[in-house]
């Protein structure tokens, strides 16, 4: 079994090295004065969640909706040579639950050494906690005004297993080309994935499942034409993840494949993503192994008026296993309703920037099936409701 004790950038251990590392450039940075080239920024988000059946993010379900999904994160860049870019930001996030998971903690933190940087081509090279890169908002899904809508499309950009997609220990590689009508960007990385709240989002909590990640790698190949007019992206990933349950111990992997479409023409675009993912796991205790292949894909306008204001149209879609996309078998075997196994969901937006550090947005989504629900909102998935209807209203603040 895959140890992920031995990855010299585990959580635990990430902190205290970036820590060294950026006490180690200090002297070189007071000397030469670069403390002019600190950067802090910060933002807030709140959101009211309300729906007719089922709980998302908090108990949506009562009367007066639910107040507990919170954003609130604040991070800082400092260049302490001209080719060397120490970042991080802290994070503090709820998302239902009992607010115990909204403890702060490192979102991300690098230092970026780029030994090439120039007109044509930039080479760098990334060592600590990163964001992963693959599809097109994970890597900014945390700052609100960087979204084009206050939940992301479900079926590619979970928020039930976010800290798993989120970022991963290690170190990553990227590499640019600048061509005459376009560029290409390549970004690839080996780490630990973080795991943080995992166990009891991909199994009860009453299971008792302990989670941990392992060596994962990703990557992703980016090509941007005629200054973003046009971007198709590529993404791919081998994800493992260690499971422990009592003395039995297990493995699960995690392999998902992501095509990016977009199409900006600066008042509208024409957004696409797809994906494939293969999910196996071995015999865990009493839990048989399996191995199954999801898909997922969504496409999604967005229209730009009065300046200040974007609507939003999306169809996201979303199937557990391809060989049951109805949940038929998976009801039949007794392991829980059909609609658990998918979700379809069509979703209308509406975003005002009062200005550059205020964002008003609602939304509204007309869902069916119950595939992407969080499972700390519906422990029981016998008991939630095929079709169901949630609205959201999101105040966003940055400085």
């Amino acid at each position: 079994m895959r140890e992920s004790k031995s990855s010299p950038w585990s959580s635990r251990r990430s902190r205290p090295v970036l820590l060294a590392l950026v006490l180690a450039w200090t002297p070189m940075a007071v000397a030469e004065g670069v403390m002019e080239t600190l950067q802090v920024h910060g933002f807030l988000s709140q959101a009211l969640v309300i729906t007719d059946h089922n709980d998302f993010f908090g108990p949506s379900s009562s009367s007066d909706g639910s107040l507990k999904y919170t954003e609130i994160g604040a991070n800082a860049s400092i260049r302490p040579r001209h080719d060397v870019l120490v970042a991080a930001q802290i994070l503090s996030r709820r998302a239902g639950g009992d607010g115990s998971e909204a403890r702060p903690a490192l979102d991300y933190g690098v230092i970026d050494y780029q030994p090439l940087s120039d007109q044509r081509r930039t080479l760098g090279i990334q060592v600590g906690r990163f964001k992963n890169p693959f599809g097109f908002y994970n890597q900014t899904r945390d700052v609100a005004f960087t979204r084009p809508s206050i939940l992301l499309p479900q079926s590619i950009y979970f928020d039930r297993t976010r800290s798993l997609g989120l970022s991963a220990d290690g170190v990553s590689l990227y590499a640019e080309e600048r061509m005459q009508h376009g560029t290409l960007r390549f970004t690839g990385g080996v780490g630990t994935p973080t795991t943080r709240d995992l166990d009891s989002q991909l199994y009860p909590a009453q299971l008792g499942m302990d989670v941990s990640g392992s060596t994962s790698s990703i990557a992703q190949l980016r090509y941007e034409h005629s200054g973003g007019r046009f971007t198709a992206a590529l993404s791919a990933a081998d994800v493992n993840l260690d499971l422990g349950l009592g003395p039995s111990e297990g493995e699960l992997n995690f392999q998902p494949w992501i095509l990016s479409l977009q199409y900006d023409k600066e008042r509208w675009a024409l957004t696409g993503e797809y994906a494939l993912r293969q999910v196996s796991t071995t015999d865990t205790g009493p839990l048989p192994g399996s191995d199954v292949t999801g898909e997922s894909w969504y496409i999604q306008y967005t229209r730009r008026f009065l300046d200040d204001w974007q609507w939003l149209i999306r169809y996201d879609s979303l199937v557990s296993d391809r060989d049951d996309r109805s949940g038929q078998a998976y009801e039949t075997q007794g392991r829980g309703p059909s609609h658990a196994r998918y979700a379809d969901d069509i979703t209308l937006g509406l975003q005002w920037r009062i200005n550059p550090r205020v964002l008003v947005a609602a939304e509204y989504h007309h869902v069916n099936g119950t595939g992407w629900l969080p499972l700390r909102d519906e422990p029981d998935p016998a008991e939630t409701q095929q079709r169901w209807n949630m609205v959201l209203f999101q105040l966003s603040l940055r400085f």
